[in-house]
C-alpha cells in the first residue's frame, strides 16, 4: 500500500511540474530545445535557470538454464524506468541533478531486512557548485566516486547489465559532500573526495552508533580527454580518433556500517534485533582504453576489515572486457569476471562468469538493442541469455 501511494505521489509531482513549465512557456515564451536522446531543455530568457527533462526505460527478457537440474527460468520485465531533471539555478556555475527510478525493479526493497528502512525512488538529488574553474563542491545524494563500471550510467552500458564485480563491491550512492577537481590539458588529472553517511541512499534508520564513509579517487588520462566523455560511456561508439587511456584508483573507508556491503545489502542484526557493525575498507582500480571502435576495460576490487564479522561482504574480484564497434554500429564484445570471498565469514560466494555480447546502436545509447549469453561457474552452474531494448528521450 505504501508503494502504491509513493508511486502516485511521484506521478503527481511529475504531472504538475510539466504543467508548471508549460504554463511558464506559454506566458513568457521561454525557449525550448529538444532533440532525440538529448531530452527537452528550457531556459529562462534572463538566463536565471535552465531545466532539461529526460526519460528512459529498458525492456528486458532473461532466461536461465540450470545445468544440473535442467530447469529453465525466464522473465520479461521493465528493468529500469527513469525520470531525470538537470540544469542550472541562478547562475550557470550552480548546477543540479534529480533522478527518479520508478519501475518495480527500481522501487522495491533489496531484502526483508530493508523494508521500511530505505526509499528507493529517489536516486539523485544533488547540487554542484563550481566555485572556481575546474573545482566543484557537490551537496546531496548521488553516486560516490567509486569504480568506473558503476559510475557509467545504466543507459550507457556496453552489455545488458554490469558485472558481478560491480554488484558485489560497488559503492553506489550516498548522502553527503563531495569535492571534485580537474587539472591539466595534455595529461589530465582528476581528484574526488567525499564524506557521506555510509549507509546508502534514502536510509532513515535510527542508528546511534553510525560512523561515516570517506572516499577518495584519483584518475590520470595520459593521452588527454576522451571525445564526448567517452571514458564514462560503454563501447567506443564515438570511435575515438586517437588512442585514449584512463586509469583510476579509489579507496573507501566505511566506518561502523550495519549493512553487509556498506551502502548496499541487508542490515545485519543479532538475535536481540540489535545492529551488527563492521568497518569496511575497499580498494577499486580500473582502466579503460579506446581507439577507433576498439575498447578495452578492466577493474579490480578488494574489500576487507581488520575485524571480519560474519555476514559482511569481504572479498575480491576482477573483470575485463574487450569489444569492437563496426562502422555499421553493430558491436561484439566479450567479458570475463571472477569473484572470490575473503575469510570463512564472508557473504560473498565464489563465482566465474564468461559473457559474449552483441549490440546494435541505432541512435547511440539512446535507442539500442543489446543481447548477451553467459556461462556462470558457481555452486549451481547455469547458462543465461538476455535481450534488452533501451529507449531514451
Amino acid at each position: 500500500m505504501k508503494e502504491k501511494y509513493s508511486m502516485r505521489g511521484v506521478f503527481t509531482i511529475v504531472f504538475f511540474s510539466v504543467c508548471l513549465f508549460y504554463s511558464e512557456y506559454v506566458q513568457a515564451q521561454i525557449p525550448i530545445d529538444a532533440s532525440w536522446g538529448k531530452g527537452i531543455r528550457v531556459e529562462a530568457k534572463d538566463s536565471s535557470f535552465s531545466l532539461k527533462l529526460g526519460l528512459r526505460f529498458q525492456t528486458l527478457y532473461e532466461g536461465e538454464k540450470y545445468l544440473e537440474s535442467g530447469n529453465w527460468n525466464e522473465q520479461l520485465l521493465i528493468r529500469r524506468y527513469r525520470l531525470k531533471f538537470d540544469g542550472y539555478a541562478f547562475k550557470p556555475n550552480i548546477k543540479y541533478k534529480m533522478e527518479l527510478g520508478i519501475s518495480n525493479r527500481d522501487t522495491r526493497s533489496g531484502g526483508v531486512d530493508e523494508i521500511g528502512h530505505t526509499a528507493n525512488i529517489v536516486l539523485d538529488a544533488v547540487v554542484k557548485w563550481e566555485f572556481t574553474p575546474g573545482v566543484e563542491l557537490w551537496v546531496g545524494q548521488t553516486k560516490l566516486p567509486g569504480n568506473r563500471e558503476r559510475v557509467v550510467s545504466s543507459q550507457n552500458m556496453q552489455f545488458v547489465d554490469r558485472s558481478l564485480v560491480n554488484s558485489r563491491f560497488n559503492l553506489d550512492r550516498d548522502i553527503g559532500l563531495q569535492l571534485r577537481a580537474v587539472q591539466g590539458s595534455g595529461v589530465v588529472f582528476r581528484e574526488a573526495f567525499a564524506i557521506s553517511m555510509g549507509e546508502g541512499r534514502g536510509v532513515v534508520v535510527d542508528n546511534p552508533d553510525n560512523g561515516r564513509q570517506y572516499t577518495t579517487r584519483f584518475e590520470v588520462l595520459p593521452m588527454g580527454l576522451f571525445k564526448s566523455k567517452g571514458d564514462y560511456v560503454g563501447a567506443d561508439i564515438e570511435r575515438q580518433p586517437s588512442p585514449k587511456l584512463a586509469i583510476g584508483v579509489t579507496y573507501d573507508y566505511n566506518k561502523n556500517t550495519p549493512r553487509s556491503r556498506g551502502n548496499l545489502g541487508s542490515f545485519l542484526m543479532d538475535t536481540d534485533n540489535n545492529f551488527i557493525y563492521s568497518d569496511l575498507s575497499t580498494w577499486l582500480v580500473d582502466a579503460v582504453f579506446k581507439y577507433q571502435g576498439l575498447s578495452w576495460n578492466a577493474e579490480y576490487a578488494h574489500r576487507s576489515s581488520s575485524d571480519e564479522v560474519a555476514g559482511f561482504g569481504y572479498g575480491k574480484g576482477f573483470v575485463t572486457a574487450l569489444g569492437y564497434v563496426f562502422k555499421s554500429n553493430y558491436e561484439i564484445a566479450g567479458r570475463y569476471t571472477t569473484v572470490e570471498p575473503i575469510g570463512v565469514n564472508s557473504s560473498i560466494g565464489a563465482a566465474e562468469e564468461y559473457t559474449l555480447g552483441f549490440s546494435k546502436y541505432i541512435v547511440g545509447h539512446s535507442l539500442k538493442i543489446q543481447s548477451d549469453v553467459s556461462y556462470m561457474d558457481t555452486t549451481n552452474d547455469y547458462i543465461r541469455f538476455r535481450v534488452q531494448m533501451e529507449l531514451a528521450l
